[in-house]
């Protein structure tokens, strides 16, 4: 707990170091924040390794039950995957901050976010989980209008998030204080303790509440609304620490209080937990094959990895409380390694999609492409990531779903019929979502960076910084360690599985570099698929190399063998996912405008031709908007009471006295 506290103090050092003069503020309160995680990295891991449980306690910082902090197993794998993402971003931020974002104001607000972040897995009291918890949303929003200024959007979209996150954080505090009702106690070993006594009642809505709030930070639909504004909005590093790490604190909270609080609760709470992540892991694929803002796909593309977790959560607990322990701990097992898979890949992702806005003053698909012959390392890095995504053979996506797919496969004996019903529902909402995310990065790697570049500032692009590029290729090394040898971290992941899960059992999975199940069916070495594919790559390579003959004509790329190819001739974007646009229309409910302009001599000759296409969120569009609307329309009506009189202030005052006096009678 020490190398923790140190940790966290050096990021509070980088707070304090945010009022340099301009010239060093940046480089000094990185590398006091990189240096922060660092620690908190090593902490962490140092308690994945031995599996203690340390903590620290004080009351000189919060009043009542003071400061608590306590670093298990599971905590420790969040803050794993948060340090490692929070030392890239700061690396990053070397190279990549510039104007506002230099500010003092900026630098110390993305290191406090930092600090709550690494801070939150650890807290265990309600007050230090609030306090982190506030502070995690406060910094985060602040940091989303930065840039204000010059991006309306990013008012609105701070707006949104600002709201969401306070109603969340009132759920969830408000669930956990019904967990103190019996135990008068606000620590989470006393809340523990306790749990059984409270009536079953009391235990679901405590759980249900908590489960609300935690999901609208998981992004889960329907409460994502702020997600696909606020990610796109705020700075890359920022972008890339809510979409990886900040998100990744709601399925947290889930598993800290179902499974370890509250034991694990019954059934249907899990199946609730299931169909949440089936809904937002359809939702979010759907919408990031139409997207064509990177960063907006990119921030619908986390809804969808999210919604997968959240079906490995809720069928990890809809299991054990059938009497499946070992099939339960293989399914959260595969929920909390695809946690860290896409803690590296999502941030790779967002700090290339940085990279890329940086470099040619756009985030449009439809304004870019040609980028792989200017930013080679850029595109390697973030076709690599997007290959990961897309579960990929050997790269980490494709390890972690490969396992949540066992652990669905294996919870087929003779569980519960909800359970059956909510691992089959789960099952195919891997495969579907499988499909759609490959279609939109297909679309997002392809139509971006590679073909030819369509606008001026594709043209000009130059590779980035080489601070972000070592920051990108950071974490584009996660998704290339966890895939070919995923059997490395397996004990860790199985030490923070028994801990969320509150017991001790056999590992499901035997010691080694790939996935073996020990007690189950099933294997997979992707080493060893790595290497097959990569010697017939070489023989494939060597065949053309010797039958080919020299004089082949060469051709561009997808160009039909053309002599002469145009970016004009080229897919864009919105051309790529309109077939899924026309499947899913009543979905994503699309809405189009041709604006057609005639010569001036004759109707029958066209000047010009204007084409717009724009996919609105169906959940804000028909369920936020009509509740805001009317909310509005009250708060105008209730101005119209507001007269001025004395008279009549003095009548509401008489009428709510009588109200109280009849309901005390």
């Amino acid at each position: 707990m020490t190398l923790l506290l140190v940790g966290l103090g050096f990021c509070l050092l980088g707070v304090l170091t945010s009022a340099l003069p301009r010239t060093y503020r940046v480089p000094v309160t990185a590398s006091c924040a990189a240096l922060g995680c660092a620690l908190a990295f090593c902490a962490a891991m140092r308690v994945l390794v031995t599996g203690d449980t340390v903590s620290f306690h004080t009351t000189l910082i919060l009043p009542l039950n003071g400061f608590a902090m306590t670093l298990d197993p599971l905590g420790a794998l969040f803050i794993v995957a948060t340090a490692l993402v929070g030392f890239a971003s700061c690396v990053y931020c070397i190279g990549y901050v510039r104007g506002e974002l230099q500010s003092r104001s900026a630098m110390g607000l993305f290191v406090a976010f930092i600090l709550s972040l690494l801070a939150v897995p650890a807290a265990s009291s309600i007050a230090t989980l609030m306090l982190f918890w506030e502070l995690m949303a406060v910094s985060s929003m602040l940091l989303i209008v930065v840039e204000h200024r010059h991006r309306r959007e990013a008012r609105d979209a701070a707006l949104w998030y600002g709201v969401m996150t306070q109603l969340g954080a009132a759920s969830i505090l408000l669930g956990l204080l019904l967990l103190t009702l019996r135990g008068g106690g606000q620590t989470f070993t006393e809340i523990k303790s306790h749990a059984d006594a409270l009536s079953p009642i009391v235990r679901s809505s405590a759980f249900m509440l908590v489960l609300l709030g935690f999901a609208s930070k998981a992004g889960a639909v329907p409460l994502h609304v702020w997600l696909p504004k606020a990610h796109p909005e705020a700075p890359s590093p920022v972008s890339a620490m809510m979409s990886s790490s900040m998100v990744a604190m709601g399925v947290y909270g889930i598993i800290r209080v179902g499974d370890d609080l509250l034991h694990g609760g019954t059934v249907w709470w899990w199946i609730a937990v299931v169909a949440l992540g089936t809904l937002s892991a359809l939702y979010g694929a759907l919408h990031a094959t139409t997207s064509t803002d990177i960063k907006r796909l990119l921030a619908y593309s986390t809804i969808d990895i999210l919604g997968l977790v959240l079906i490995g959560v809720g069928a990890a607990g809809a299991l054990r409380d059938t009497g499946h322990p070992a099939v339960a701990q293989l399914a959260l097992m595969a929920a909390l390694l695809l946690v860290v898979a896409h803690a590296g890949f999502k941030g790779a992702l967002f700090l290339g999609a940085g990279a890329v806005e940086r470099a040619t003053g756009t985030r449009d698909l439809d304004q870019l492409g040609g980028l792989i012959h200017r930013m080679p390392v850029t595109t390697t890095i973030f076709a690599l990531s997007a290959c990961s995504i897309m579960a990929v053979p050997t790269l980490s996506g494709f390890s972690s779903e490969w396992l949540l797919l066992q652990g669905l496969l294996h919870g087929f004996t003779d569980a519960s019929t909800p359970t059956l019903i909510a691992l089959l529902v789960g099952i195919v909402a891997l495969a579907l979502t499988g499909g759609l995310t490959a279609v939109a990065f297909v679309k997002a790697l392809g139509i971006g960076f590679l073909g030819q570049a369509r606008t001026l500032g594709a043209v000009n692009a130059t590779e980035v910084a080489p601070t972000m590029q070592i920051a990108m290729a950071l974490l584009g090394a996660v998704s290339i360690v966890l895939g070919l040898v995923p059997g490395l971290v397996v004990p860790l992941i199985n030490r923070a599985a028994q801990s969320g899960l509150s017991r001790s059992t056999m590992s499901p999975l035997a010691r080694g570099t790939g996935l073996v199940l020990a007690q189950l069916r099933g294997a997979i070495q992707p080493a060893f698929l790595f290497v097959g594919a990569a010697a017939v790559l070489v023989a494939v390579w060597l065949i053309n190399r010797r039958l080919v003959h020299r004089s082949a004509r060469r051709v561009d790329a997808w160009g039909c063998g053309r002599d002469v190819q145009t970016a004009r001739m080229q897919y864009t974007a919105t051309s790529f996912g309109e077939p899924l646009q026309r499947v899913f229309a009543d979905v994503l409910r699309p809405q189009s405008d041709v604006e057609l302009t005639h010569v001036a001599e004759s109707r029958y000759y066209e000047q010009s031709l204007k084409y717009q296409n724009q996919v609105s969120d169906a959940v804000e569009q028909f369920g936020y908007r009509p509740v805001i609307d009317a909310v509005l329309r009250g708060g105008k009506a209730a101005r119209r009471i507001q007269n001025g009189s004395i008279h009549r202030y003095l009548a509401f005052g008489f009428v709510a006295l009588l109200v109280v006096l009849v309901v005390l009678a």
